[in-house]
């Protein structure tokens, strides 16, 4: 038997004794042996190698492999195998979920009943000056999904931000060229207009992402503006009554008039082919006396002359002219009934 002596002079000096030196306690586990420590060893370096493989794409996904940080290939659903200890990794991209970016508030998902409302509200996303310089309040919701899963993860470093930008972009562009009123009335119209703008400037940077549908919430103005903008409505409202009054009155006084103007032209054209008509039956009539003139003059004329006095004598009342030559009636001028009329015309002027 041996004895330390270092450690039993230390004892009766009141001292612990030294701990071991590091290299002593690295020879004393090099000593320790495990009975198949090779085999061991192998076998957790092929479970760990086979764990670090494979991995499981879902349904909705896609997976991108990269091989030391540089792309590499594009994985579909199912069970897919990479180079093993950290060579290649898997980042997994979800294509076919529709994802949502919320404008002007934010919401959340009641528990049991699969609702949303609104928690809060951000008035400096919402707050819009439309093109007849009125504010606005323009809530709105994104709706997106990943199209090109390369695009979205190397060409832009933060989608997120990147879409909010824009979005915010195109529809401060877009309401800044419509009214209030169209602002307020035609939202369905702004938000395929904002989806145009914005799926352009997202396809330009090569964001990776399609816009699915941009859903606009109610727009309003701001409260301290509301009394203001309804005393304009109410306004705009009577503009637009009296306007259409005075439209349903001429609507009714432009037909009557219409009416009228045509029945005149009708009837005058008729006086016209009247005329015209009359005018060419005395014309016609006159060539054919003139045609039976040329052939007996004489009698034509003699026909004519009886057919006149015919027509004027009636008019001339008691006076009667009769030709001189004639031997076989004589000339008679009835005296009573001149005088009758003279005395009836007398008194009548008494």
């Amino acid at each position: 038997m041996t004895w330390d002596w270092e450690k039993l002079k230390d004892q009766q000096q009141g001292r612990r004794p030294a701990p071991p030196q590091v290299d002593e306690v690295l020879k004393t586990i090099k000593n320790i042996k495990i009975p198949g420590g090779p085999i061991v060893f192998l076998l957790l370096l092929v479970v760990l190698g086979i764990y670090s493989s494979v991995y499981v794409v879902d349904t909705d996904e896609v997976g991108v492999v990269q091989r030391f940080g540089k792309y590499a290939k594009t994985t579909q659903p199912g069970l897919n195998f990479k180079l093993p200890f950290g060579i290649e990794t898997a980042r997994l991209v979800q294509v076919r979920r529709i994802l949502k970016e919320e404008f002007g508030f934010s919401s959340e998902r009641m528990g049991g009943q699969g609702r949303t409302i609104a928690v809060s509200e951000n008035n400096s996303e919402s707050l819009m000056l439309t093109g007849d310089l009125n504010v606005a309040v323009v809530p709105w919701i994104v709706q997106y999904r990943v199209k090109d899963p390369y695009d979205y993860l190397f060409k832009v470093q933060n989608v997120t931000q990147l879409l909010r930008d824009m979005s915010e972009s195109a529809m401060r562009l877009v309401v800044g060229d419509r009214s209030i009123n169209e602002v307020i009335s035609k939202r369905e119209e702004i938000a395929v207009e904002a989806k145009e703008v914005l799926q352009g400037e997202l396809d330009n940077a090569q964001a990776g992402i399609t816009i699915v549908t941009i859903e606009m919430k109610r727009t309003n103005v701001p409260g301290p503006v509301q009394p203001s903008f309804n005393e304009v409505n109410q306004a705009t409202q009577e503009k637009e009554q009296t306007i259409y009054q005075a439209r349903e009155e001429y609507n009714k006084a432009i037909p009557s008039a219409r009416g009228e103007a045509e029945r005149v032209i009708r009837a005058a054209e008729g006086y016209a082919l009247d005329r015209v008509n009359r005018a060419q039956g005395d014309a016609a009539r006159f060539s054919a006396i003139y045609k039976e003139y040329a052939k007996a003059k004489d009698v034509t004329l003699r026909r004519l002359y009886l057919e006149t006095l015919k027509e004027l004598l009636p008019r001339l009342g008691p006076k009667y002219i009769v030709d001189d030559n004639q031997r076989n009636v004589l000339p008679l001028l009835n005296l009573n009934q001149s005088a009758m009329k003279q005395r009836i015309g007398a008194g009548n002027e008494q």
